[in-house]
């Protein structure tokens, strides 16, 4: 009985939005403001689906959410207004909230062993220059009031600011990261190789670096390919089947930077969901 009264306790007392709005995207509308705004008052995330909002929200990665399908492939809108005296730091367990009341989400942890790249130090030492400030970028009390992530996309490739002075884009077979401490870094090489990226360098987590890779036009294609399929877009069988291809110059690219990635299965903490519904209740 005392469990049960505790767990009303929680519930009563998580915190939550003061108010919050969640609008399903039409399957195929096309978007240019996708990403998240974060300031004192209120929280915007634009086209993101379940699963963006669970990276976000209990801070992992793509392959470490499992469920249903379509929890990548639906996109929403949601806005929510911050209590008064609420600070920035619990937006996230706002959002994990707002999963479990909304789409009515019941998840757990488990360890599940994956095939992964450990990015390590090659052994000639990091080749890679850290990151100068940004002159004249306004970072210090303006970045603390507010956080905008944006991405735009064209025939022309990517281009995501991921806030702060940092970014990175995808185009012209290049692939740039800019102002990235190297654990972001393995997380988004994740995003374009066939496997995912776990840090395994032991760098130091407070220093961000500049990384320029560039590829042949073909593995640019393959890359392309793959990073479409682990943004939920859902692309012919034979276009998938292309991002099994080999990528030997991004690993070369990778190599000349003073890093080297290895092929290795290592235990991964996943979050389950256990129940989702695919239409939030009514706002």
């Amino acid at each position: 009985m005392l469990n049960y009264f505790m767990v009303l306790l929680g519930i009563a007392f998580a915190q939550q939005f003061e108010v919050a709005s969640i609008r399903p995207v039409a399957q195929g509308e096309t978007r240019i403001d996708i990403g998240m705004h974060v300031d004192r008052s209120q929280v915007r995330f634009n086209f993101l689906s379940v699963r963006d909002c669970m990276r976000i929200a209990y801070e992992v990665r793509n392959f470490q959410v499992i469920g249903p399908e379509w929890v990548a492939t639906d996109h929403f809108n949601i806005t929510g207004k911050l209590p008064v005296g609420i600070g920035q730091d619990r937006v996230r367990e706002m959002l994990q909230n707002l999963l479990a009341d909304r789409f009515q989400m019941t998840i757990h942890r488990e360890k599940r062993d994956f095939s992964v790249y450990a990015l390590m130090t090659g052994k000639g030492g990091l080749k890679l220059p850290e990151s100068a400030a940004d002159v004249g970028s306004g970072e210090g009390e303006k970045t603390k009031a507010a956080l905008d992530v944006k991405a735009t996309a064209s025939s022309a490739g990517v281009y995501v600011d991921l806030g702060n002075g940092a970014w990175f884009t995808f185009a012209e077979n290049k692939l740039i990261l800019h102002k990235l401490p190297m654990g972001r870094m393995a997380d988004l090489l994740g995003t374009f190789m066939d496997k995912p990226v776990v840090d395994m360098t032991s760098l130091d987590g407070s220093k961000n670096y500049d990384m320029s890779l560039e590829v042949t036009a073909e593995d640019y294609r393959t890359i392309q390919i793959r990073s479409a399929l682990k943004s939920g877009i859902t692309l012919p069988p034979e276009a998938a089947q292309m991002a099994e291809l080999p990528t030997e110059s991004l690993t070369a690219a990778i190599e000349a930077t003073g890093l080297r990635v290895e092929a290795r299965r290592a235990p991964v903490e996943v979050i389950v969901i256990d129940r989702v519904a695919r239409t939030p209740t009514e706002n």
